[in-house]
């Protein structure tokens, strides 16, 4: 089941209900978000409004990091989420989102990609301790 975003009933300040004027529109469905997590790549392709695709990751293992003093990209592995200032649940879950320190084989990185939209991680190394 899809939710929507728009609140189209509610309350009166008095506490009386209030009736909607119309129904839900088609362009007002939201999706449920996707949580990516450690694990074999698995990627999920969506349709989205206008008939585009949208590639969204379920489960990855690996990602682009970007080291600024050497100026290059490598790709290396994900050993776990450290934190993920997004939600406290996501950290404890290890889901990785934009903004979320992981360890990786080179060190503390930052992810800066949307990878539940996106369809990959790219981050950059950090040298402060998350």
């Amino acid at each position: 089941m899809r939710k929507s975003i728009e609140n189209l009933a509610g309350n009166k300040y008095t506490g009386g209900r209030l009736k909607p004027s119309r129904m839900r529109r088609k362009f007002e469905i939201d999706r449920y978000p996707n949580e990516p997590i450690l694990g074999k790549d698995t990627i999920v392709y969506r349709r989205v409004r206008g008939g585009a695709l949208k590639l969204a990751l379920k489960h990855i293992e690996f990602l682009n990091v970007n080291d600024r003093e050497n100026k290059k990209t490598i790709r290396t592995k994900i050993i776990r989420v450290i934190k993920n200032p997004a939600n406290k649940d996501y950290e404890r879950r290890g889901v990785l989102s934009k903004g979320a320190f992981v360890e990786t084989e080179l060190g503390i990185a930052r992810i800066i990609s949307r990878p539940g939209q996106d369809g990959s991680i790219n981050a950059i190394l950090t040298k402060e301790t998350a």
